[in-house]
């Protein structure tokens, strides 16, 4: 079931960031990719370095509808929702990065592939975690108590990865505190090697201040209710208080970021408190902006779009992620069809445009898989 009418800014938010999240996954051509859609290679950041920490603030977002009637149901029931979500959501990504569970030898057979080389964390693992430590976080200490937690978290980290990383250079690929505990706790084997060596950018200890993200996803997220409810449901309210109190944190957190990056630079493979702060900010700001559009202008025809996005956004994101590794597994002229479609359809465009091409087709071709669900009425939950 969707949200009601005056959330419609929080469903198109969710759309959104599932929407940008796909076309940034799946550029045609990782060699001529449009600078903002490719991830800071360090320090620094990106429009794409956004998505992902939206997605969170989305998660968030979400539980604060939850949490009202989670009030009204017994302790055991309320935390078999979250463990199973949780546990749920982890093995999805755990096995969408294991398959097609066989992979070719050196003689050209088909074999298992081995679970001692399979990736163990990523991007569903991490949404996994956050929702599960912030749930819990706020079903037990409340909304505040899980605000002040989450400051903690952020000094914490900030604390370990100082002290407990290389004393000359805490914040590099391999010195860092991240990075050393999950090679101990994981073995290299199970950690992620797109850049060339083991590293995880969505190790264990730098999960901590991504939850962050999610419990202010959730303040957020109440705070639009409560706004609503007071102004008798309509939209942020019959003035523009609320929606003045949301931009003035976003702007203030991005005050904040920019000050604490000179000491803990914006990071979004460490996810450094610097970069939460940053992010949330800004996923106020462009909440506002929507919210503007669409509660106070009245102009909601073009938010249909992201709605298809928002009322699947698991399963949409799973079939993104799922089918660019079949469109790898088919081979034409000696080339998996998902270069051999960038070569022969996508680069007559140009070598950008082109992969910026392709990657919006992919992303239009996963909306009318979602559109399709939606005019069935079919809603994939977990």
């Amino acid at each position: 079931m969707s949200s009601p009418q005056r959330f419609l800014a929080l469903d198109v938010f969710r759309g959104m960031t599932v929407c940008f999240m796909i076309i940034v996954n799946t550029t045609g051509n990782g060699e001529t990719t449009y600078s903002p859609l490719m991830h800071a290679h360090w320090h620094g950041f990106t429009p794409t370095d956004l998505v992902f920490p939206s997605f969170l603030f989305a998660v968030g977002n979400a539980m604060s509808f939850v949490m009202n009637k989670w009030q009204t149901q017994s302790q055991s029931y309320v935390l078999s929702k979250i463990f199973k979500r949780t546990l749920l959501i982890f093995l999805l990504g755990y096995l969408m990065y294991w398959f097609p569970f066989v992979r070719l030898d050196g003689s050209g057979h088909w074999v298992l592939a081995p679970i001692s080389e399979t990736r163990i964390l990523g991007v569903l693992q991490r949404i996994a975690l956050c929702y599960g430590i912030a749930s819990l976080l706020i079903y037990y200490l409340k909304p505040r108590g899980a605000f002040i937690v989450s400051i903690g978290l952020l000094l914490g980290y900030w604390g370990i990865m100082y002290f407990f990383g290389d004393a000359g250079n805490p914040y590099d690929f391999t010195t860092n505190a991240g990075y050393y505990l999950d090679k101990w706790i994981m073995g290299e084997g199970h950690m992620y090697k797109g850049e060339g060596f083991p590293f995880d950018p969505e190790g264990w200890l730098s999960t901590l201040p991504a939850v962050a993200n999610v419990v202010a996803g959730f303040l957020v997220g109440r705070f639009i209710q409560q706004k609503s409810t007071q102004a008798d449901g309509v939209g942020m309210g019959k003035t523009y208080e609320g929606l003045a109190k949301l931009m003035l944190v976003g702007v203030l957190l991005l005050f904040l970021a920019y000050a604490w990056n000179f000491y803990f630079p914006v990071n979004k493979k460490l996810w450094t408190s610097s970069f939460v702060l940053q992010t949330v900010g800004l996923d106020c700001l462009i909440l506002s902006g929507i919210m503007f559009v669409v509660d106070f202008l009245q102009r909601t025809k073009w938010t249909y779009f992201f709605q298809v996005f928002g009322k699947n956004p698991l399963f949409i994101y799973l079939l993104s992620e799922l089918g660019v590794i079949v469109l790898y597994l088919i081979r034409i002229d000696n080339m998996p069809l998902y270069a051999w479609a960038y070569k022969n359809i996508y680069a007559h465009a140009g070598a950008y445009f082109g992969a910026f091409l392709f990657a919006v087709s992919w992303m239009m071709f996963c909306w009318l898989i979602g559109y399709i669900l939606d005019k069935r009425k079919i809603y994939v939950r977990v």
